[in-house]
């Protein structure tokens, strides 16, 4: 007799399958956002630093926009297979349960699709803000000495305004939220979890979470506290 598979089983597969992809392209985003963070910390070396970081950027335009369309791929895929698992476990328990079960999981885990939302409108306004101009006009039109772009003095003259400094601020808050259970539901999605070493999966996770949300928010930090300046202390 051929092997038949049932509909539930059809649709448990599916889910492993949508978890695995996700927690794959939420790896890939992970370490774009460390490596991110790391050129960006260079702004505290100051604007010859930041800005020939930038420069050597620019002059690789076919990578540059390879990795941009495919971390805009990994972050849709992400998004979307989170609201899908999101929307398939509600239609799989219309009803809560009298007792809720939810205390063992944390506000992370239970919010996961708000803040990826949330954090999906952030990448919007970032590209919109640094990568596109749109935001700006003005910034976008600085030049160093060099003529090449002034991307130190973009980020000082765009994060003295108040509420943009506040929307980054609040953004790296959610990214830090977002990343404290996502890091360790990466490797129980891959199945790379274990007894022996999950407490250290999971407090691993949170600190590489911390971390990444304090260096994003100590730069317009930085610059509203006035530790960061254009050159000559303007």
């Amino acid at each position: 007799m051929q092997a038949t598979s049932t509909p539930a089983a059809a649709g448990g597969l599916a889910s492993i399958s949508a978890k695995a992809i996700m927690a794959i392209t939420g790896a890939g985003l992970t370490f774009f956002v460390i490596g991110h963070m790391i050129g960006n910390l260079q702004v505290f070396l100051g604007p010859e630093a930041l800005n020939a970081y930038a420069a050597k950027l620019k002059g690789l335009p076919e990578v540059l926009w390879a990795a941009r369309l495919g971390l805009l791929l990994f972050f849709v895929v992400h998004i979307y297979l989170g609201f899908w698992l999101t929307q398939r476990n509600r239609a799989a328990r219309p009803t809560p349960y009298v007792f809720q079960a939810t205390r063992k999981a944390s506000l992370a885990s239970r919010t996961m699709i708000y803040s990826g939302f949330l954090l999906l409108a952030f990448v919007v306004f970032h590209l919109a803000h640094f990568t596109l101009g749109v935001t700006h006009p003005e910034h976008y039109a600085f030049r160093d000495p060099a003529g090449h772009p002034d991307v130190y003095r973009m980020v000082i003259e765009g994060f003295r305004i108040w509420w943009v400094s506040l929307a980054y601020i609040v953004s790296m808050l959610l990214l830090g939220f977002h990343l404290s259970h996502g890091i360790a539901s990466m490797f129980q999605s891959l199945g790379l979890n274990h007894p022996r070493y999950a407490a250290i999966i999971h407090r691993g996770g949170f600190w590489l979470a911390m971390a990444l949300m304090i260096g994003n928010i100590s730069m317009p930090l930085a610059v509203l506290l006035g530790l960061l300046n254009l050159p000559g202390g303007n």
